[in-house]
């Protein structure tokens, strides 16, 4: 079988006959299913990108000193966290690390990896790509005696926006040492939370104050709106930063310089990502509100970017082609994430304040129709 053939239909393919349907609405498609930003990047990042732009020379693999003592004096002021500058990498974005971790850990045919129930693609992909065997399960224990070298863990979780407690994180970061596994913790919505605060598996709370067989991966994609600059870092065991780091040296898996100067900007910058977050609470206030009064239930949606909903007459497809032909809003089928997400729809926070309004008038009309 090919590479290709081995992988699934890329997500987004899946849903875009409901794009179709929803762009025949007259006002134009709500689009709140990928969840890209749509705000602008702040002037400072920008700033930096522009300065930074004349760079002739190979940028270093590892990063600019200045970025990795941005993304620890970031981590120390946003998640109690203190790590060395030395033990920071940045990525090329973190789906491109998330995708290719499996390889760069040497897995291969024999090897399981574990993801959850309920998550984002890619960590499936990963596995694929390595020839490894994926198994989503939220229970370890269940698992047996199978060659687990890899854990994901997703809090606060896309699609859900679940929160895991420490105590949680803890026993899974305890059960993985036991075995030689590694932990990865995708921790890329971890300064949104809304009704939880999300704690990072290297919380001395969680790994004990070790880092041993622990990563943790940060994105600035939503943090601040540089999605399209491919904006993130990993950090976390020495040892395993620094074997990533010398295959990524081999791979020529590296951040531009002026994409390097912008991250520094944005770390080092917290006025924005306030400003950032606000925007999203707004959002996500005015959506649930419309959503739970045209009958939807919220589930979850402690924190992160998105709400999980359901209705009770439709499943998740059902529901997601009724929104895109009837108001013209386009959201995720939650099956797209796992058969648990089969009842559920994911709807994103990243619209702008018109589209967001125009999606709440839309739902306030549509529910006062159908009854």
């Amino acid at each position: 079988m090919t590479l290709a053939g081995r992988l699934p239909a890329y997500t987004w393919d899946r849903i875009a006959p409901l794009g179709e349907k929803a762009r025949l609405h007259p006002d134009g498609a709500v689009d709140l299913s990928m969840g890209t930003p749509v705000d602008p990047v702040p002037a400072v990042i920008r700033s930096a990108l522009a300065e930074a732009s004349d760079a002739p020379g190979y940028p270093a693999t590892w990063g600019t000193a200045s970025l990795r003592a941005a993304a620890t004096g970031w981590l120390e002021r946003s998640l109690s966290v203190t790590v060395p500058p030395d033990d920071v990498l940045p990525v090329i974005g973190t789906k491109e690390f998330i995708a290719w971790l499996p390889v760069m850990l040497g897995l291969g045919p024999g090897d399981v990896m574990v993801y959850p129930e309920l998550a984002y693609p890619t960590y499936d992909i990963g596995a694929r790509l390595a020839g490894a065997t994926a198994v989503a399960s939220d229970s370890l224990l269940s698992l047996g005696p199978s060659r687990v070298r890899l854990v994901w863990v997703n809090s606060p979780s896309n699609p859900t926006g679940r929160v895991l407690p420490v105590s949680h994180l803890r026993k899974v970061v305890e059960w993985a040492r036991e075995r030689g596994a590694v932990v990865a913790s995708d921790e890329c919505y971890i300064t949104l939370g809304w009704e939880a605060s999300p704690v990072s598996v290297l919380d001395p709370s969680v790994c004990g104050g070790s880092y041993s067989g622990v990563l943790a991966v940060h994105s600035l994609s939503k943090r601040s709106n540089l999605a399209g600059y491919r904006a993130g870092f990993v950090t976390g065991d020495p040892s395993l930063v620094a074997a990533l780091l010398a295959l990524r040296k081999q791979a020529g898996m590296i951040v531009p310089a002026p994409v390097q100067a912008a991250m520094t900007a944005a770390l080092g910058d917290d006025a924005h990502a306030a400003v950032q977050r606000e925007r999203y609470a707004a959002r996500r206030s005015a959506l649930r509100e419309a959503f739970t009064a045209a009958g939807w239930t919220v589930d979850h949606s402690e924190a992160g970017l998105y709400l999980w909903l359901t209705h009770p007459a439709w499943d998740g497809w059902a529901a997601a082609e009724l929104l895109a032909a009837d108001c013209g809003i386009l959201v995720t089928p939650g099956s797209v994430y796992g058969p648990a997400g089969e009842r559920h729809v994911r709807v994103a926070l990243t619209a702008t304040d018109e589209r967001v309004a125009a999606a709440a008038s839309r739902l306030r009309a549509w529910s006062g129709a159908r009854r």
